[in-house]
């Protein structure tokens, strides 16, 4: 559908939901006066080509739950009067045009209800805010402020945040470390802040998140969202913990070794630390990770042989440890016989049947694997796996792009 919303809208005084996404509808909403909608809950118009500013009758719409304004073309700072909206637990804004930040969160933090909030590719080049008085957000599960080009460092308000179960800060400009604070937030499972500046060792205290640690979900996280998340045009979840424990700190500039701690994340559903400059060899203890549907190491320094047990993780689909300095056979159990040769190039001292130097027959009981270690990235990455959906378990391969609404 296209066109102008009609103003005639306003008369339907007794709707409740409005889902208009996915259309080609146009214009300026102000000629819909949306404070006639006392008993308006619901409003979805992702994914259209509407302009201007948020109308301010919309702020009179006390009993809304949920607002999608997602893949506009919106812009202007937010109104203090979004404010007004103490009912609102899903807002999504990503992907228009809109400005400050700062005066965003400072708007939102009085909608105390919110869990939801999306406000990704918006506010380009700005400062990543670090200021102390953001706060409220008590019931907040899902943040995202990704793809903004925000600057400055992982801010410390976060960390008051300690019902977050999913934070994504990818595609950022974002340096310093991950700060040691982040193992206080018990109920995160989701972690993305690839795409950045970031340096330092991966901290241990990474390998300490509680929910990464576990194979269950949180007490109360399997809740329904008001809208669905899309992760792709054709992959959206429903629920809080249909989304995979994930942890991408790819495309930065992290150093030294692959922690061994990173075997106690055994709810882990994707790892990708490509794209960096970590060295030594990939730890044993990796092959703990039975859950593990995704792993990337690509364009990193590491040495070594793959570890064979990686042979035994069932779920693996999705594996990359191009462009290192490994060397010795590639496994041919398990999963490895699916992996494409792109999967080991860049290796020149490996070899295996799906690359061009073929392995020397090997003594029986020959099984290497020391331990080494340099300190010290560019390209986004998609990562393939499968999803729990539902009743039981259904390995279907998916893309995860970078687009939420």
């Amino acid at each position: 559908m296209s066109g102008e919303l009609p103003s005639t809208l306003s008369k339907c005084s007794k709707l409740r939901t409005i889902i208009l996404q996915g259309n080609s509808f146009h214009g300026d909403l102000n000629n819909v006066n949306f404070s006639n909608l006392s008993d308006l809950k619901i409003l979805d118009f992702m994914l259209n080509k509407f302009t201007g500013k948020i109308p301010e009758s919309l702020y009179f719409c006390n009993n809304l739950i949920a607002l999608r304004l997602s893949s506009n073309n919106f812009h202007g700072q937010f109104s203090i009067r979004l404010g007004n909206l103490k009912s609102l637990k899903f807002l999504s804004l990503t992907n228009n045009s809109f400005t400050n930040i700062t005066n965003a969160l400072q708007v939102l933090k009085s909608s105390w209800n919110l869990t939801t909030l999306l406000i990704g590719t918006n506010f380009k080049g700005e400062a990543m805010p670090e200021d102390e008085t953001i706060d409220g957000y008590q019931n907040l599960q899902v943040l995202s402020m990704a793809d903004c080009s925000l600057s400055g460092k992982i801010p410390h308000w976060l960390s008051k945040l300690k019902k977050l179960r999913e934070l994504f800060l990818y595609s950022n400009q974002l340096t310093g470390t991950i700060p040691p604070w982040i193992n206080s937030l018990n109920l995160l499972f989701v972690l993305d802040v690839s795409n950045n500046s970031l340096v330092g060792e991966i901290p241990k205290e990474l390998m300490e998140l509680p929910m990464l640690k576990s194979e269950k979900t949180a007490d109360g996280s399997d809740q329904v969202l008001l809208l669905p998340v899309y992760m792709s045009p054709s992959l959206q979840y429903h629920r809080t913990n249909y989304c995979p424990k994930l942890l991408n700190l790819g495309d930065n500039k992290f150093c030294g070794a692959i922690p061994m701690e990173v075997g106690h994340l055994k709810g882990l559903t994707a790892l990708n630390l490509s794209f960096n400059n970590l060295h030594g060899d990939v730890p044993q203890s990796i092959c703990n990770l039975t859950n593990l549907q995704a792993l990337d190491l690509s364009n990193n320094h590491l040495t070594g042989e793959i570890p064979a047990a990686l042979e035994n993780l069932h779920f693996l689909s999705d594996f990359n440890i191009s462009n290192n300095d490994m060397e010795g056979p590639i496994p041919t159990g398990g999963q490895f016989c699916t992996f494409p040769n792109s999967s080991f190039f860049g290796n020149p001292r490996m070899c295996g049947t799906v690359l061009i130097h073929h392995c020397p027959s090997v003594e029986p009981g020959a099984a290497p694997i020391g331990s080494r270690g340099l300190c010290g990235g560019d390209i986004a990455f998609a990562v393939s796996f499968g999803v729990f959906i539902g009743v039981g378990v259904l390995y279907d391969q998916l893309v995860l792009s970078r687009y939420f609404g």
